[in-house]
Formats: structure tokens, sequence, C-alpha cells
């Protein structure tokens, strides 16, 4: 996918890895950059174009694709994160049901509304910001695991729906990165800025997966452990 001159929409654009995304598309080239939040207003790169898109509310993203039918990269990059143990008694299934509807589904009804649009106009991409975590669960990412699978498997049956089409699926896989989403974790993170270089690298080179950064690349290779690292202990 060429970036120069591209016209791309990123959701989840007014800060952390979504706004990250936006500078570095701007940075390549993109000839227009739409930058999708819930609150247009804290969108306040200069260049781009604020979208009104809570990816969980079905007509705001049906208003974004008829907005910007113009597009050639869809970056589905907004995401939450949870905090509730899965089987917690009182708020578990609540808080998983809370992060699916943005994880998974704001991903699934942002997919389908830009699909035709990527058609129309010549096939496109599709980006997918998935995680390390899609692959393995640790004690206290739980829901979070769960959403992250699903996104990983509904990435890869995208691939298979719209390849016919010519849109490229790119899914991206890093572990931490460091953002105010994952300010209280003491652990290595990436910066938004390198996860944006990596995965624009890998959409210029046509790929259909990216490994984003160390933790990802040692989470995959330990599918080969014995015992797989997803079994956990």
């Amino acid at each position: 996918m060429k970036i120069q001159g591209s016209t791309v929409l990123v959701t989840g654009a007014n800060r952390g890895l979504g706004l990250a995304f936006a500078k570095a598309f701007l940075a390549a080239g993109a000839a227009k950059v739409y930058a999708g939040a819930r609150d247009p207003s804290t969108v306040t790169l200069a260049g781009v174009i604020p979208v009104k898109l809570d990816v969980t509310n079905p007509q705001d993203v049906a208003a974004a694709a008829a907005l910007a039918a113009d597009v050639d990269i869809v970056v589905n990059n907004a995401g939450v994160i949870g905090g509730v143990a899965l089987l917690d008694g009182k708020d578990g299934e609540a808080d998983l049901r809370r992060i699916m509807e943005t994880n998974l589904y704001g991903i699934y009804h942002t997919s389908a509304a830009f699909a035709p649009v990527l058609k129309k106009n010549g096939g496109g991409a599709l980006v997918n910001m998935l995680s390390a975590l899609s692959w393995l669960s640790l004690p206290s990412t739980g829901a979070y695991s769960v959403t992250k699978a699903a996104a990983w498997a509904l990435t890869n049956s995208l691939r298979n729906e719209l390849r016919e089409q010519g849109t490229q699926v790119l899914g991206i896989h890093a572990g931490y990165i460091d953002t105010d989403m994952v300010a209280h974790v003491d652990a290595p993170k990436t910066s938004p800025a390198d996860i944006a270089t990596r995965t624009l690298e890998a959409l210029e080179r046509g790929d259909s997966e990216v490994l984003a950064d160390d933790t990802s690349r040692l989470v995959k290779a330990g599918f080969n452990a014995t015992p797989a690292a997803y079994l956990g202990g």
C-alpha cells in the first residue's frame, strides 16, 4: 500500500498511539488524515480533519464512512482496557461486555462500514491494532486478552473476505506501549512513534502481520515452547 498521497482515517486519534499514527501518516506524505475521536474537540494535531467517531456507536460509524468516502487506509486503533477479573461475580461479565464493545465490535462495525468505501477506491488497506495479549493471558489481563484474541480472529477472517476486492488487511501485534492507557504498568514499553513507524513500513511492504516490538516477537516464538507460552505457568 502506497502511503504517499493516500487518504487515511485513524480511530482513537486524539492521543496516545492514535495520535502517533496520525503524525506518522502526515510525515509520510498522506494527502489527508481524518482523526476520529469520541469528542472531536480533543483532536489538536495540526493538519488533520477531526471526525466525531465513537466506534461503539453505529450512527457515528455510518456518519464517518459517509464523510470520509475518499479513504484508502482505515486504522482501527481505538481500544480500551479492563481491570476486573473474568470471574468477578459482581462485575466480571459487565466488564468483558464493555471491553468487547470497543475492542471487537468497534473494529467489526468500522470495518464493515468502510469495506465498501475501500473497494470503491481501489482496495486500499485496513489496519487493526491487536496485541501480544491476543496470544496469551496474564493474571491481570483476562478480559482484555479475550477481546484481543477475538479481534485477531476477526482480522484473519476479514483478510479472507476482503482479499477478492484487493484490500490489504494488516494486523499489528505489540506488547506494552508507552501511553496513558498503561501508565500504571511497571514493564518495558515501546514508544508509540516506533510502533507507528513499523506499521507504516509493513503497509508499504504489503504485509499481513507485523510483530512491532520484542515482546510480540518473544510471545509468538513461545508458541513452540514446551509448555507453550499461552498455557501460562
